[in-house]
């Protein structure tokens, strides 16, 4: 520890992200990303992109996208909240939201990055456990308490609830917020937002990394009511009045214009994940129901360590959670057709061995 720490810092446990190594080309399967391009709509903006604009500041408000997300989600532009990525948002609003007396609930087993969050603001947290098979039972979460967030669907379980479910949620806490993460929904769901006129303390969560493949502008966006988007805006403009630069803005309304592009990308990743679930299934790991972009799958025998670090030495990386409930599970993000087989015959390979 440094001594010029202060003593909040010398107590974070910071967040981990997945593997980006760089000693060997990988077929990577364990961060999520969506293995397809951005639509060549973007391609084309990003090359017709006037470089001169990046002497200017960018529109602080992001007026013509936040437009454009608000006439897709069938929402006002006030309802609208957009940042660097979701993770931001998510720090803004535990900032708006969630630094009360009683703590925040959320899934023992869910996004890392929460409990990272809860300590960096000195909010405490109170886990709730999981129902069996990894499902969240909304009753759970009834009581005081400083508000609720959860993923939908779970990561890393890409365990789905009904909408009928969440405005149950929202409806057992009508004082609080209520933030659904929406990282994976494109994949499996159905939007929370279709709920946001029955409940004012519901806030959805989405970006543009995954199933957009934008993940590398960093772009992130909120949908609630026009009470809950002013409170983040009042966070944003306390810490960063200029968030999203004119690039990302740009390429991000690109590649809303190409609505059959983002569909037909987002099919063939779930027709690509039913397949791979059966191909696992097939060789006897256990898969729960996906309604993400990767699977959450229990290797027969349930070493999970040692089958990530085989899959690693033979080039492939997925992600294996050194924690306990889940360090006997894999989670493994849908890659190409062709990047599925490859891990598939190596998995027949390597169980094939350890028989």
């Amino acid at each position: 520890m440094s001594r010029f720490w202060t003593p909040l810092v010398q107590r974070l446990d910071p967040y981990v992200p997945g593997e980006q190594p760089q000693d060997q080309p990988y077929i990577k399967l364990n961060t999520n990303e969506n293995p397809y391009p951005p639509s060549p709509k973007v391609a084309k903006a990003l090359r017709d992109f006037d470089a001169g604009r990046l002497r200017l500041y960018p529109d602080p408000e992001s007026g013509r996208l936040r437009q454009a997300l608000a006439e897709r989600h069938g929402v006002h532009p006030r309802q609208v909240f957009v940042g660097n990525g979701s993770d931001e948002v998510l720090a803004h609003s535990f900032q708006a939201f969630f630094q009360r007396p009683q703590p925040l609930l959320f899934p023992e087993i869910s996004y890392s990055f929460y409990p990272v969050y809860c300590q960096l603001y000195g909010i405490e947290a109170r886990r709730i456990p999981l129902r069996e098979g990894f499902g969240i039972a909304v009753e759970d979460y009834s009581g005081d308490c400083g508000g609720v967030i959860l993923p939908n669907p779970n990561a890393p379980t890409s365990r789905l609830l009904s909408l009928d479910d969440i405005a149950r949620l929202c409806a057992l806490q009508p004082d609080r917020v209520v933030v659904i993460d929406e990282a994976y929904i494109d994949f499996g769901g159905d939007s929370a937002v279709a709920l946001l006129d029955r409940h004012p303390n519901l806030l959805v969560i989405q970006t543009f990394s995954k199933s957009r493949s934008l993940a590398g502008i960093r772009l992130g966006l909120a949908i609630g009511s026009e009470t809950l988007i002013e409170g983040l805006q009042r966070v944003k403009n306390s810490f960063n009045s200029y968030p999203v630069d004119a690039l990302a803005q740009a390429l991000a309304l690109a590649s809303l214009e190409d609505e059959d592009y983002f569909r037909g990308t987002c099919r063939r990743i779930v027709d690509t994940r039913e397949r791979s679930r059966e191909a696992l299934q097939a060789l006897g790991f256990e898969v729960l129901p996906s309604a993400a972009n990767f699977l959450f799958a229990r290797p027969p025998g349930g070493k999970a360590g040692a089958l990530y670090r085989a899959l690693k030495r033979a080039g492939i990386l997925v992600r294996w959670f050194d924690s306990p409930g889940i360090d006997d599970w894999l989670r493994i993000t849908v890659g190409t057709d062709e990047e599925m087989t490859q891990l598939i015959s190596r998995l027949e390979k390597t169980l094939s061995v350890a028989k």
